[in-house]
C-alpha cells in the first residue's frame, strides 16, 4: 500500500471523528476546537495533493481566523462555556436518515458525473496559476465571507456591550 493512501485513510478517520464530535458536543468552545482538526485534516489533504500554496492559505485563513473569530464571538457574548443541555433535541433519527439520503445523493450524482475517471495529472504548477483560479472565479464569494465574518464580529461586540 503506498504511504499517501495510509496518510489519507488516517486523515479521513480523524475527519470524520472530529465532524461527528462537532456535531454531537454540548460545549461550544470543545466544537470551536474540533472544526479546527477538521479544518486542519483539509490542509494536510491539500499537502497530499501537492498544493501547499492552498495548504498554507487553509491553515492562515481558516484555522487563524475563522476558528479565532468563532472564540472571540463565544468569549463576547458570553455564550455559557460548559455543557448545555438546551442544546440536544430528539430529532437525531431524523438527522441520521437524513444524513444517510444525502449521502447517496451525492455518491450517486458523482457517480454519474464522474463514473469510472481516473484523477490525472496536475496541471497547476505555479502558485499564481493557484491563485488565478481560486481568485479570478470565486472572488467574490470571497469578500461575501468576509463581510459576513466582519458583520458577526461587529454583532458580538454590540451584544457584549448592552450591559
Amino acid at each position: 500500500m503506498v504511504a499517501q493512501n495510509v496518510v489519507f485513510g488516517i486523515l479521513a478517520v480523524v475527519m470524520v471523528v472530529a465532524a461527528y464530535r462537532l456535531v454531537t458536543t454540548q460545549n461550544v468552545v470543545r466544537a470551536a476546537l474540533f472544526l479546527a482538526v477538521v479544518l486542519a485534516g483539509v490542509a494536510g489533504l491539500y499537502i497530499l495533493l501537492a498544493a501547499e500554496f492552498v495548504a498554507w492559505v487553509q491553515v492562515l485563513v481558516y484555522i487563524g481566523a475563522v476558528v479565532v473569530l468563532l472564540l472571540f464571538g463565544v468569549m463576547l457574548t458570553r455564550a455559557p462555556i460548559g455543557r448545555d443541555a438546551d442544546l440536544d433535541n430528539d430529532q437525531r433519527l431524523l438527522g441520521a436518515l437524513v444524513a444517510l439520503f444525502l449521502f447517496g445523493a451525492l455518491g450517486a450524482v458523482l457517480l454519474d458525473a464522474f463514473g469510472s475517471d481516473k484523477v490525472g495529472e496536475f496541471s497547476i504548477r505555479r502558485t499564481a496559476e493557484v491563485s488565478d483560479s481560486i481568485f479570478g472565479t470565486y472572488v467574490v464569494p470571497f469578500e461575501v465571507v468576509s463581510i459576513l465574518l466582519l458583520s458577526a464580529l461587529v454583532g458580538a461586540v454590540a451584544l457584549a456591550r448592552r450591559d
